[in-house]
């Protein structure tokens, strides 16, 4: 089920240009009262009872005066002649009520859109104090291409001569129309909505966005909490919109813009029945088929719902029948989405279909060469490549490989191609080939060296690693790299090949750990500090030359709770014969908790 939402933004233009010319230096942030500063100390108050260096006290003086009855009352005149902060409060002087808010006064929906009323907009909501239109020149002529709130009740509408809209006002401002920042902008807000609400987003014109918004609702609380999410963010980025949510694009655009509501979330298979009682140039029409129509007197959508499809084609176009089946879901209308990143790419279309090796070969060599330009005007480095080659019948051969580190060497890439051309079934022949880089890295230059070239640097490995992973595979190249942990096995870990592990321990560690260890079974040893003497290990006795050791190791109890108390004593032995194993012990050989003595082997030397 397709879901489609139309963001649109009525205002851009002019919305768009009050955020540039907004002050870049934030306004002085407002001061609490206890900040603001102190007024002069009068050091002779006189009779007031006033605390010095304070404000007036509620009630000290007139409540004193009021229930002694020493001194009359104020009277009004006296009041007025008062200093501000000797003055009574108002409920001390019988007024029972101030004035106050309206309690039913409209307030901004959950939605950000402008409460109802009779008119949203006035001068004191116009940023620049008097109505504002922008003009574009079109040929000779100067044409009003957006009119603020103010204008547009004022007469002034788009299209509009610029000469007949000064005549009409004289207190208008005119600035310039800006196409290209608003299409910027346009293109800025569909990246962000790529990146944060679906991942298929187009503009749709020069007013709004499309987003496809398929499965990805639920991300957000569904789609009337995902409309009110987007309304709130354009509201705090400065601009008004409305959106809605339909199952075809052309319907989503036709009530985001002339169904006056600011949330539409219109359910699946209803598109026929809500654009029913829209004007015509809600479907996008072409300019001759909007004047066409009124001459047949075809107002509203409603009145092609009956009419024939032939007739309607001959006197409206054709156009006009897919734009109908479009909005109301009969005929797909696909979404061009926006890719944030250019994928470098080379491709090659032949005359002649080949099939053998050599003539691949020469082919994937030209086609490296134009992706390595293309790479190197980029400043990229390829970590992956894909090779699609299209064949004759219709079918596609893929192969694909991945680079240690990034790099553009031409001669690099071209044998790790060469290698894989086995893997190609031409079948009757190859028609087309496509060479992209699917994954890339920066890639800068890198000083060598101050000297003359006497000195020796280390030899790159990475095109050795390449052209062994081409051969044996991605994963049975690696290194061994560690971790923060005193448990051997949980110490090491695997690292890619051109990884420098860091942090090694400085005990001793055998060269070959065993991926799990080994019990021994007929141990003889001393306890509690001795190696063993002999052990059986793999159904093959071993005699101890030579022994060192112990080296505890204490279990990690913030792991497990079985590792409380758990201890190991490691022991490096030498062997008859020369080989050296790496043994532990559980258990510290006095406290039983620690473990049951039994002898495990864990890693072996040389």
């Amino acid at each position: 089920m397709t879901r489609v939402a139309s963001l649109y933004l009525p205002q851009l233009p002019i919305e768009r240009l009050r955020q540039a010319e907004r002050p870049a230096t934030p306004p002085e942030p407002h001061r609490p009262r206890h900040a603001l500063p102190l007024a002069p100390i009068d050091d002779d108050p006189g009779a007031c009872s006033v605390p010095r260096g304070g404000g007036w006290r509620p009630g000290a003086r007139w409540a004193r005066d009021g229930a002694l009855g020493a001194t009359p009352a104020p009277a009004p005149a006296s009041i007025d002649t008062l200093p501000a902060h000797q003055r009574p409060a108002a409920h001390e002087l019988g007024r029972r009520s101030e004035q106050a808010e309206h309690p039913f006064k409209a307030m901004s929906g959950d939605d950000g859109a402008p409460a109802s009323g009779s008119s949203a907009f006035s001068l004191r909501h116009n940023p620049w104090g008097k109505p504002l239109i922008l003009i574009e020149r079109v040929g000779q002529k100067e044409m009003v291409t957006c009119a603020c709130p103010i204008a547009l009740d004022l007469g002034l509408a788009p299209g509009m001569p610029a000469a007949q809209a000064r005549a009409l006002i004289a207190d208008l401002d005119v600035r310039d129309a800006e196409p290209e920042a608003d299409r910027a902008f346009l293109d800025r807000l569909t990246l962000h909505a790529v990146g944060h609400w679906t991942p298929t987003a187009c503009p749709s014109g020069v007013d709004g966005l499309w987003l496809d918004l398929t499965g990805a609702t639920h991300l957000f609380g569904g789609e009337e909490r995902f409309c009110r999410r987007l309304l709130r963010y354009m509201h705090r980025l400065g601009f008004t919109a409305t959106i809605a949510i339909a199952g075809s694009p052309g319907a989503a655009h036709a009530l985001a813009r002339y169904s006056r509501e600011a949330i539409i979330v219109l359910p699946p298979g209803k598109e026929s029945e809500a654009i029913a009682p829209l004007p015509l140039r809600a479907l996008r029409l072409a300019p001759g088929a909007l004047t066409a129509a009124s001459r047949f007197g075809l107002e509203r959508i409603v009145d092609l719902y009956k009419m024939p499809r032939g007739p309607l084609a001959r006197r409206l176009g054709l156009a006009t029948v897919a734009r109908l089946d479009q909005a109301r879901g009969i005929a797909a209308e696909p979404i061009v989405p926006v890719v944030p990143f250019d994928e470098p790419r080379a491709e090659r279309r032949l005359m002649e279909p080949i099939g053998t090796a050599e003539a691949l070969g020469q082919v994937i060599g030209d086609l490296v060469d134009d992706l390595v330009a293309t790479l190197q005007a980029r400043g990229l480095g390829a970590r992956a490549l894909a090779l699609s080659c299209a064949r004759v019948d219709g079918e596609e051969q893929r192969i694909g490989l991945g680079t240690a580190r990034a790099t553009r060497d031409a001669r690099h890439l071209k044998r790790m191609l060469t290698m894989r051309i086995e893997r190609i079934e031409p079948g009757l022949g190859i028609e087309a080939l496509v060479l992209r880089a699917p994954r890339v890295e920066m890639l800068n230059p890198v000083a060598l060296s101050a000297g003359l070239g006497d000195e020796q640097r280390p030899p790159d490995i990475a095109p050795l690693v390449d052209r062994l992973s081409g051969r044996v595979g991605e994963g049975a190249l690696f290194r061994i790299g560690s971790r923060e942990s005193d448990v051997p096995e949980r110490a090491v870990h695997r690292a890619p090949p051109l990884d420098e592990p860091q942090g090694w321990p400085k005990w001793r560690r055998p060269v070959r750990l065993l991926e799990r260890p080994e019990a021994l079974g007929q141990v003889m040893a001393l306890l509690p500090d001795q190696p063993p003497r002999r052990f059986m290990w793999r159904r093959q006795f071993y005699r101890v030359v030579a022994g060192d050791g112990p080296e505890r190791i204490h279990g990690e109890w913030w792991r497990n709770n079985r590792e409380l108390w758990a201890v190991r004593d490691y022991f490096q032995v030498e062997v008859e014969g020369g080989a050296r194993f790496w043994l532990f012990r559980r258990g510290d050989g006095v406290d039983v908790p620690t473990g049951d003595l039994s002898w495990y082997i864990h890693g072996l030397f040389g």
